[in-house]
């Protein structure tokens, strides 16, 4: 075989194995997404289930500063989930893992914990 063809087809191996890696990464993303947005899906249901929103939550501070006009034996800082709000946090949801086909019933704090730590994970 003439050395310009050896060159020549080695140049498009290189080319398509490089385009290769390009669609396998674009896959990648784009199942990523999937993931984010179905995160972000999941996340805005157990919003609405506790009928919170980010902002509906008054902070630890203020909470802390309406309660110490009593007691000071009180505990001083209240952790307040921004999700959870005033919903039980102890009361059980269904939570399919990803990337599998295995449901699990746990507590309502752990199902949006687990969320939001994928959302992080995932790069929200």
């Amino acid at each position: 075989m003439d050395p310009n063809m050896k060159q020549l087809q080695g140049t498009l191996i290189d080319i398509e194995t490089d385009a290769e890696q390009l669609l396998l990464a674009r896959h990648q993303l784009v199942e990523n997404d999937r993931m984010r947005n179905a995160n972000r899906e999941a996340l805005t249901a157990l919003r609405k289930r506790a009928k919170t929103t980010k902002t509906s939550v008054p902070s630890p501070f203020e909470i802390v500063m309406k309660e110490m006009e009593g007691t000071s034996a009180k505990q001083l800082v209240k952790e307040i989930c921004s999700t959870c709000g005033n919903h039980d946090p102890k009361e059980h949801t269904w939570l399919m893992f990803p990337g599998s086909d295995i449901f699990a019933r746990v507590p309502f704090h752990v199902a949006h914990t687990v969320l939001d730590k994928g959302i992080y994970l995932l790069g929200s």
